[in-house]
């Protein structure tokens, strides 16, 4: 073990070099300006891989389509086969004047490399990397490899691939490097994930605007009935009022206040909304956020009744719950709390299953005694994750026979998807040596 921890750390230079090559590259999936950035963090990916001798392919579910890299590289005769999951693609980095340093130009400060992709998902790449050139020609398993490209834009594509090329990717135990850990020293898997709906709703009270002095009081407008309908989303407390959407208890973790505090960005004096244990609010029970109203703007405003507005809702979905059911129960709520006769359309924009996964087996043991070992003896938790990752659903109904392993490198200070994201060196090459060593104890 001393000996894997060693390698690891001697290939420690020339990682953070791939990795911080990775990050120059502006991958943002969901900019079509930028599509030769993807395609060129595809092809960046693949040397990586092919370097190794994991004979690789750049793939795609049709011309024009988001580029995917897979791969393989022979362990022994008889040996487990592990899938290792990633995706080059990353968030935009919005305004850069919001960051600290240059988004694409890796940074190290205080212990981190700041950079948009330097956690989410680059470093999960290279930590695949990692333990693949660890072990040189003597891999203990089968690695086959799949690094996605869309993942940012929701992988609409990633059924069609996993269909087509479901003989190379088919394995023992899939590894998804795309999630965290507990805390900086406290390693952990993610065993729960809520799901995700997204839906615009409108509502309209006049079919033309009027002049509110001589129609107010007598005529609602439409942002009167939307603020009336977005309020009967919650109860007095904040916790969701839908009727329909399930919640479940969650594990005994300790929460403490002033790192939530921190973590969060709440005020000083903000008060907590909902009931329950605080990893119940975040992990095993439904949310509601409202991410965006159209309405007329302050500035410029005039007197009068606007006709119809907009808002943008989104329900975190609690294990054991469905995207069917949270669609259905929301429209509904939205249908039957409509003020004073407003007509009410919805939109659905998107939609992904909660996860919740029976950790239990010789993998996730191994798994399990690997973090052990690359903590230095702290062992990890079971965590839940408040945010939807929803391509694992795809993972678990297209493979399940496989034992699925969700691990990360990021921490509660990683801010990814948001300026400075960075990551965190120290515990990134506890990481390292963590898979490597679960490749070694899979292989045995």
């Amino acid at each position: 073990m001393s000996d894997l921890r060693a390698t690891i750390t001697d290939l420690l230079p020339g990682l953070r070099k791939d990795l911080e090559d990775l990050v120059r590259i502006e991958s943002v999936s969901a900019d079509p300006a930028r599509h030769g950035e993807v395609e060129r963090s595809a092809q960046a990916t693949a040397d990586l891989f092919a370097a190794e001798g994991v004979d690789v392919e750049i793939v795609r579910a049709f011309d024009g389509a988001p580029p995917a890299v897979i791969g393989e590289k022979k362990g022994p005769e008889g040996a487990p086969t592990v899938l290792l999951y990633a995706h080059h693609d990353v968030q935009p980095e919005n305004d850069p004047a919001d960051w600290d340093s240059a988004p694409y130009e890796p940074t190290e400060r205080d212990g981190r490399l700041f950079g948009r992709g330097a956690a989410d998902d680059k470093a999960g790449i290279v930590t695949h990397l990692a333990a693949i050139r660890a072990f040189g020609d003597d891999l203990p398993v089968t690695v086959r490899l799949f690094i996605e490209g869309e993942e940012e834009v929701a992988s609409a594509t990633l059924p069609d691939l996993l269909e087509q090329y479901e003989d190379r990717l088919r394995s023992d135990v899939i590894v998804i490097a795309d999630s965290g850990n507990w805390d900086i020293g406290v390693p952990a898997l993610t065993t729960g994930l809520r799901g995700m709906v997204r839906m615009d709703v409108e509502l309209r009270t006049l079919t033309h605007a009027v002049h509110s002095g001589m129609w107010g009081g007598l005529q609602p407008d439409a942002l009167m009935a939307m603020v009336r309908l977005l309020d009967s989303l919650w109860d007095a407390d904040g916790t969701p009022a839908i009727e329909g959407l399930t919640s479940g208890p969650a594990a005994d973790v300790e929460y403490p206040e002033e790192r939530l505090r921190a973590e969060s960005g709440a005020i000083a004096g903000l008060e907590w909304i909902g009931t329950g244990s605080v990893v119940e609010r975040l992990w095993t029970k439904p949310a509601v956020t409202v991410t965006g109203i159209d309405a007329p703007k302050v500035d410029g405003a005039s007197n009068t009744l606007t006709p119809s507005s907009r808002a943008r809702i989104t329900v975190r979905i609690a294990p054991g719950d469905s995207a069917d059911n949270a669609i259905a129960c929301l429209e509904r709520h939205l249908a039957e709390h409509a003020p004073w006769g407003a007509e009410v359309s919805t939109t659905l924009l998107d939609r992904g299953e909660p996860i919740a996964i029976d950790a239990e087996g010789p993998a996730y043991d191994a798994a399990r005694a690997a973090f052990t070992e690359a903590w230095d003896g702290t062992e990890p938790i079971d965590m839940g994750v408040g945010g939807s990752i929803p391509f694992i659903a795809e993972f678990l109904e297209s493979f399940p026979q496989a034992s699925v392993l969700v691990t990360g490198v990021e921490d509660p200070d990683t801010r990814a998807h948001g300026a400075n994201e960075g990551l965190h060196l120290a515990e990134w090459e506890k990481v390292l040596h963590a898979e490597a060593l679960l490749l070694r104890n899979l292989g045995s």
